[in-house]
């Protein structure tokens, strides 16, 4: 099988390019894990995305041995078989008992179940080039939901105000890499490679726009309190931290308000009138205990 076609070079050159920029896209989820494998945890993100990934580089694998001429297409999703196996089999390992049962079933029943369903219906039901245009759009379909994962994290995006969730640089890649492909479907006269890519490359325009609008944005991560409110009860200022739910009361100072309320001196006044109410009956009555009698300031 001829690398290099003598009729169109640039199939090789946009598909090594694009191989090159997958294989980027690829590893981003690598710190991640090295993360996972340090704390033992997965910390509550979900596996479906490499489920699916790894499920969509199995499906172009047999559409680029069922066309034939699609070598380059065969090593990038070779390599992504084996790195979202990887990711995979490390979520299994450190993730809860629901969470990896649920990764199992999802396993068993998407690339295992589906795909072999797949395999027999095109194998049995179609025929030469019909096989080809059946799978074709297979992988297009599944595709286009990979590349519509993103969706997810623009919509967090938009509601944060911060990028540091979607770094600029992954962000970059993931439209290179559609640049790429989409050429390398173009110049092998390909639709079913082409169509899912433009996809890829408007969604990913889209990411950089959103690093454009808020770059400068603080990240989520800060602490950013929200208003206080504060109620002045006897000389007590109560504080209410809305962000870390606590409360914090703070003794104000010892000199006198400089400013009075009027609605406040009425009722001191009606407090000492009635304690000086109270007096009085104590003082009349047979046995006054002086330890009932109070004090009132002027």
């Amino acid at each position: 099988m001829a690398l290099i076609s003598a009729d169109n070079p640039w199939v090789f050159i946009s598909g090594l390019l694009g191989n090159i920029s997958s294989l980027v896209v690829f590893l981003a989820p690598l710190p991640t894990f090295i993360r996972v494998c340090k704390k033992k945890s997965t910390e509550g993100f979900q596996s479906i995305p490499y489920v699916v990934s790894l499920f969509s580089a199995m499906l172009w694998i047999y559409y680029a041995y069922v066309k034939t001429g699609a070598f380059l297409l065969i090593t990038i999703n070779s390599f992504g078989c084996v790195i979202e196996t990887l990711y995979i089999a490390l979520y299994i390992t450190y993730a809860s008992k629901e969470a990896r049962i649920f990764t199992l079933r999802i396993l068993l029943l998407l690339d295992f179940g589906v795909f072999c369903a797949i395999l027999l219906i095109t194998h049995f039901l179609a025929k030469g080039s019909n096989r080809v245009q059946l799978l074709g759009w297979i992988s297009v379909v599944f595709a286009t939901s990979v590349f519509a994962a993103p969706l997810s994290i623009i919509r967090q995006v938009i509601r944060t105000e911060s990028v540091e969730f979607m770094p600029f640089y992954l962000s970059i890649m993931l439209t290179l890499s559609a640049i790429m492909w989409l050429l390398y479907g173009i110049f092998l006269k390909d639709l079913y490679i082409a169509i899912p890519n433009v996809l890829g490359f408007i969604f990913g325009m889209l990411q950089m726009v959103l690093h454009a609008v808020y770059r400068k944005h603080k990240t989520v991560s800060e602490d950013v309190k929200l208003p206080e409110h504060c109620v002045d009860v006897t000389n007590v200022s109560t504080v209410t931290d809305s962000h870390n739910h606590r409360v914090r009361e703070t003794v104000s100072s010892s000199e006198p308000p400089q400013v009075h309320d009027h609605r406040m001196i009425g009722m001191t006044c009606k407090s000492q009138n009635y304690q000086s109410d109270q007096r009085e009956e104590i003082m009349d009555s047979p046995n006054p205990n002086p330890n009932l009698l109070g004090t009132c300031e002027a």
